[in-house]
């Protein structure tokens, strides 16, 4: 299924916002190809506005709000759900990243979506491969962000392991280089730390399990500049070449303008961390070329995008594959989804929220509240909850895996109105009605009969809801009756009212 022409957004755009440089770019979407019509970058360093607290300084937050704006300038026009804009390792570390978010996000006019490490590195092969050819090979993609590296084996479009390690051009940078010197001293010393970092998946990454290597981000652009421009490599890097740059840079003593006049004065703070990261990769996994591609972590956010946009969303994969795991009965949750379907089609949804979108988290909610029974019965809706908040959820976002473990953890028992709280906007607002419906479609079928519920009648007013069945149905289900008895005492203590007859 693909949407409807007249749907399709003109333009999308993805914007990464990094712990060394935000990235924007903006492509025109001609039938099911992406054409890049403009692109922008600024070197923020967002990392090396992180205290050791984790906090982001006042000073590295007015300087990502002002390149934000820019970029929400040329992102106005652009309609709902066109744009996706994500934050990576600083975003994720920050302790006080949530209060910023919500002022970034109404500079840039689009929500902003703070993603895992794994979930980055899938994104970052996504965009990559689809400059490669298919021709079945294994290959190995790294990309360097300020705050974390990347590595990823993968077949074609299809990544198999994934690894997002913690060290990063600004973080490396700032920890041995701050500043600004380089000796053959501390270049070992930062080597041996991204070494230790990558030991414990030296096997898994190692030469012998792929075909080529291949290397995103702009460091490693950067490095292949560099080697090149000074004739030690013709295409991309050589472990060779990689020496003989190490060495300029140590004899040196400190990136300069006359040392490096080609060098990019904005890369001075932070390449000099990635090179030691790029040298002791290629050391620990026995790397003798690697190319380097043009396609990195915003090209991955296009593609997912149109996937998205033409209905073929992963998320609806990942959520497939992981009730399955957990031994999902799937004709049970076909049944609940169905009522869920009548309940949604008599529901008034506010400006900020469609009926399409939330009936797809509820769907996923309804597919996935039962997987805590692989654990334990008791308490099984915690157990789900802890499994969607923290496994590796292919295409969500941080803030979409605590949607759908809000939904999981509220659907039965008492009613956590300090969850729903939390939530992001638009469900902070519309959230608690999602978990009602919910709660009343998988109530319904408490008793697993293999038929379908019964066509009901719902009004909301206000703090209000009203159920209505047909004529004697309530009198032939009394366990049905004291189920929704019970259910209106849980729904009071949220301040909703729950009648039925």
């Amino acid at each position: 299924m693909t949407t409807h022409p007249h749907d399709r957004p003109g333009q999308v755009a993805a914007v990464d916002l990094g712990s060394n440089s935000f990235h924007m770019i903006v492509a025109e979407l001609r039938a099911t190809e992406i054409v890049v019509v403009d692109r922008l970058r600024e070197m923020v360093r967002l990392g090396a506005g992180l205290t050791p607290e984790r906090d982001l300084t006042p000073e590295i937050q007015q300087r990502a709000l002002e390149c934000i704006e820019r970029f929400g300038q040329r992102l106005r026009t652009l309609t709902p759900g066109s744009v996706r804009a994500v934050g990576t390792n600083t975003l994720r570390a920050a302790r006080n990243a949530g209060p910023w978010l919500a002022r970034a996000e109404r500079a840039l006019g689009h929500p902003i979506e703070i993603i895992a490490g794994i979930e980055e590195a899938r994104l970052i092969y996504q965009g990559v491969s689809e400059s490669l050819p298919s021709d079945g090979q294994r290959q190995l993609v790294m990309d360097i962000g300020g705050g974390s590296t990347e590595y990823i084996i993968g077949v074609d479009r299809t990544p198999l392991q994934k690894e997002s390690l913690h060290m990063g051009c600004v973080s490396m940078s700032l920890a041995h280089f701050a500043d600004g010197k380089v000796t053959a001293k501390r270049f070992k010393r930062a080597v041996i730390t991204a070494e230790r970092e990558l030991e414990p998946f030296q096997h898994l990454f190692h030469s012998r399990n792929w075909v080529r290597a291949i290397g995103a981000s702009g460091t490693l652009r950067t490095t292949q500049k560099l080697l090149m421009s000074r004739g030690w490599s013709r295409d991309g890097i050589t472990a060779e070449s990689l020496k003989q740059l190490v060495e300029a840079v140590i004899d040196a003593g400190r990136l300069s303008k006359s040392s490096f006049p080609d060098l990019d004065p904005e890369r001075y703070p932070s390449f000099i961390g990635g090179l030691a990261i790029i040298y002791a990769t290629f050391l620990a996994l026995d790397i003798k070329r690697m190319q380097v591609s043009d396609g990195a972590l915003r090209e991955g956010l296009l593609q997912d995008l149109l996937g998205r946009i033409n209905h073929e969303d992963i998320r609806e994969r990942t959520v497939i594959a992981l009730a399955a795991r957990y031994h999902i009965e799937q004709d049970h949750a076909l049944r609940i989804q169905k009522t869920m379907g009548g309940l949604l089609e008599q529901v008034a949804f506010p400006k900020s929220l469609d009926q399409e979108t939330a009936t797809q988290w509820l769907n996923w909610a309804i597919h996935l509240h039962e997987i805590g029974r692989d654990i334990a019965h008791s308490g099984y809706h915690k157990h789900g909850a802890y499994i969607v908040a923290n496994a590796d959820l292919p295409g969500f976002s941080n803030q979409d895996q605590l949607l759908l473990a809000t939904l999981v953890r509220c659907h039965r028992r008492k009613f956590p109105v300090k969850i729903l709280k939390d939530l992001p906007p638009p469900w902070d607002d519309f959230g608690k009605w999602m978990v009602v419906l919910l709660r009343l479609a998988i109530l319904l079928h408490r008793s697993r009969a293999q038929t379908d519920s019964p066509p009901v009648r719902l009004s909301i007013s206000n703090i209000q809801l009203d159920l209505r069945f047909p004529s004697g149905w309530l009198t032939e289900h009394p366990l049905t009756v004291a189920d929704l008895e019970q259910e209106a005492a849980y729904l009071a203590t949220a301040d909703v009212g729950l009648s039925f007859r």
